[in-house]
């Protein structure tokens, strides 16, 4: 993979040195977080809605519902901002001043595009159902005709991104070091629960696999 050139949106200059520009590494927190917000000017004011989506190859599928005001202005031409991100660690300094996070974040800029193709819909729905819950597009009821009506998708691709990238402990102020104060990062971990069966389930089903054992990509 090649890197994205920066440009003026999305070339990080507030401490740039976390700027990343690599498609895999764009790619592989967009593959991991859970959720991302869709952000645009609606009617005069910026506004943000949190979705989930999936990405195939450059492509970035977002999930919407037809009802939405918002995601409907796109289709008079406004283009959005994507956004998603991912702690993974608190990190304590000596001063509050330099307290801060461990974390992988990306911004995208595009020009949205509704997918009406019925083909190109169902894999943005498997796509998505997969980036969710690996293994369950299969074990489930494929939409109906009705579902599919009833769901709004939305591509946008991935020609203009970037990331921002922090890792490592605290940056104190050489003066600070010899503190008696404890500094350093406390990891975050996203753990998920055993799964909780439904109470209208009317047959005996074994819990799946991928839901026993259901973790996040590892980065």
């Amino acid at each position: 993979m090649t890197d994205l050139p920066p440009t003026p949106r999305t070339e990080v200059r507030r401490i740039a040195e976390r700027g990343v520009y690599d498609r895999a590494v764009i790619n592989a927190i967009l593959d991991e977080a859970l959720i991302c917000y869709v952000g645009l000017n609606h009617n005069g004011r910026p506004a943000v809605v949190p979705t989930v989506h999936a990405r195939l190859g450059d492509t970035l599928y977002i999930h919407g519902s037809p009802a939405s005001r918002m995601l409907r202005q796109m289709k008079r031409g406004a283009e959005i901002c994507v956004t998603t991100a991912i702690i993974d660690g608190l990190v304590v300094a000596r001063t509050p001043f330099h307290n801060s996070m461990n974390y992988r974040s990306v911004i995208v800029y595009g020009s949205p595009r509704f997918v009406d193709d019925p083909e190109e819909k169902m894999a943005a729905f498997a796509a998505i159902t997969e980036h969710v819950i690996p293994g369950r597009w299969v074990d489930s009821r494929p939409p109906n005709d009705k579902e599919v009506t009833g769901t709004l998708i939305v591509a946008i691709t991935l020609d203009e991104a970037s990331a921002k990238v922090r890792v490592g402990g605290p940056k104190d102020e050489p003066e600070d070091y010899d503190l008696p104060i404890w500094a350093g990062v406390v990891p975050v971990a996203r753990v998920y629960g055993k799964p909780i069966v439904d109470d209208d389930l009317r047959v005996t089903v074994a819990v799946p696999d991928y839901l026993t054992d259901y973790h996040r990509r590892d980065h």
